[in-house]
């Protein structure tokens, strides 16, 4: 049988590894796919360095839009990026009748209902295993292994930018900025990292799984992120010495109230495996009323591990190429005329526990002040520590201030608790005289 034939938009480093992994491996995919999968035609704008990539065999072009037209491709492959020009040439891909595989998660969680939905009339499929953690087959875990399942939650580490510099942070104390500095010099780190390091793309990341999970449509615009760079290095310390590791997750949970969606870091006991995942790692922790917890770990990003993302979906698609559209898994696991119309709650209304750390005056009276603000406010106290300079290797603890007023940070753990709530209790306590820098409140994950 003649081999598929594939259109790759865009030769970068997934793209090079796409191409190198699918020769090497072509027998066996083969094999697997029920006939030979091919990569004939690339556009890329440096159409030398492309043609270097992949050879005389294949040909290479400047304008994407000349892959789309060919009548010969059957499957496009988008790796260029971005909300721009990647959504125009999926929608016009898609429009000619040719399958999409796309490593693109923020096109997809801005865009994906306009482009799931442009597919579906279409009869075409839009694969995105590589737009989520990288190697990890996290996608098709949700939408096919679990489906017996009804998801109660799903928190994962899949940033692997931030994991590194959290790593780095606990492992060698560093600042945050210096740690930053490393993972770019070490290239975990883009020289524009923002996207890594505020959160957002883990956000991105986090929509795609929360509309699998909970058949919702993809709403980005409804997730709470933060990223890390407000944490100190104090912080980390401190949660490990109460058992508690610092990781940035992506979290989404199902609540009688609707879908809770949000980035942002949180403290995670450090017996949980998760907690355990160091380096440019990912790792997702998915809870199904069936089948309990199950983890997924793995590389998140590279040019291997990615393209082995992006054949995988190559592989779907020829199995299912000539296969009636109505027998194919849905996109975002329900059937289109079956998703859920469940609010994706504001963040003031989520449920969770905390960390609060309060740089206050080393005087008597303090203590009592701080929770009693917090009894007022009805939130539960687990644990409430003062910690000593010496206990934390110097930083934080009793120390004199900046016009001698001797200072100590006090440690609050708190149960579960409304975020709303929690706020009103915090601008209080960052009202009183004896409270001398912003309180710092970190979410507590016990992930159990």
């Amino acid at each position: 049988m003649k081999p598929i034939q594939v259109g790759l938009l865009g030769v970068g480093t997934v793209g090079s590894g796409t191409f190198k992994v699918l020769a090497r491996n072509q027998n066996e995919i083969k094999s697997r796919a029920g006939r030979g999968i091919a990569i004939t035609m690339v556009a890329d704008l440096d159409v030398a360095r492309a043609q270097a990539v992949v050879g005389a065999g294949v040909t290479v072009v400047a304008d994407a839009r000349a892959v789309i037209a060919n009548p010969e491709i059957d499957i496009v492959v988008e790796l260029i990026g971005g909300y721009g020009i990647a959504r125009q040439l999926v929608l016009e891909a898609i429009a000619a009748g040719k399958h999409v595989v796309t490593a693109n998660k923020a096109l997809l969680a801005v865009h994906g209902t306009e482009i799931f939905a442009a597919a579906h009339a279409r009869g075409v499929m839009v694969a995105f295993e590589a737009a989520v953690a990288g190697g990890i087959p996290i996608i098709k875990a949700l939408r096919e292994g679990l489906a017996a399942n009804s998801i109660q939650w799903i928190a994962g580490i899949i940033n692997g930018t931030t994991n590194f510099i959290l790593s780095e942070m606990r492992d060698k104390g560093l600042d945050f900025g210096v740690a930053l500095k490393d993972a770019q010099r070490l290239g975990y780190a883009e020289a524009d990292p923002t996207f890594d390091i505020e959160g957002v793309d883990a956000a991105h990341k986090a929509t795609l799984m929360s509309a699998i999970a909970f058949g919702i449509p993809v709403q980005f615009d409804k997730a709470h992120v933060e990223g890390i760079t407000q944490l100190a290095a104090t912080d980390i310390k401190y949660a490990e010495q109460l058992g508690y590791r610092i990781k940035l997750l992506g979290i989404t949970k199902r609540t009688p109230q609707g879908i809770e969606l949000r980035v942002h870091p949180s403290l995670v006991p450090a017996k949980r495996l998760i907690a355990n995942v160091e380096g440019a790692m990912n790792a997702v922790m998915v809870n199904g009323d069936a089948v309990g917890t199950t983890l997924y770990y793995g590389k998140g990003a590279g040019a291997e591990p990615t393209a082995s993302a992006v054949i995988a979906d190559l592989v779907d698609i020829t199995r299912l190429h000539t296969a009636d559209a109505a027998q194919r898994v849905p996109h975002l696991a329900f059937h289109p005329d079956a998703m859920s119309d469940l609010r994706v709650l504001p963040m003031s209304e989520v449920v969770t526990s905390y960390y609060l750390r309060l740089r206050v005056a080393d005087e008597a009276g303090v203590l009592a002040q701080v929770t009693g603000i917090v009894a007022d406010a009805g939130i539960s106290i687990d644990a409430v520590l003062q910690r000593e300079a010496d206990e934390v290797g110097g930083e934080g603890g009793a120390t004199e201030g900046t016009q001698g007023v001797p200072q100590t940070d006090l440690i609050i753990l708190t149960h579960d608790t409304r975020e709303g709530t929690m706020n009103a209790a915090i601008a209080r306590m960052q009202a009183l005289p004896s409270v001398l820098a912003p309180i710092t409140r970190i979410r507590k994950e016990e992930l159990a």
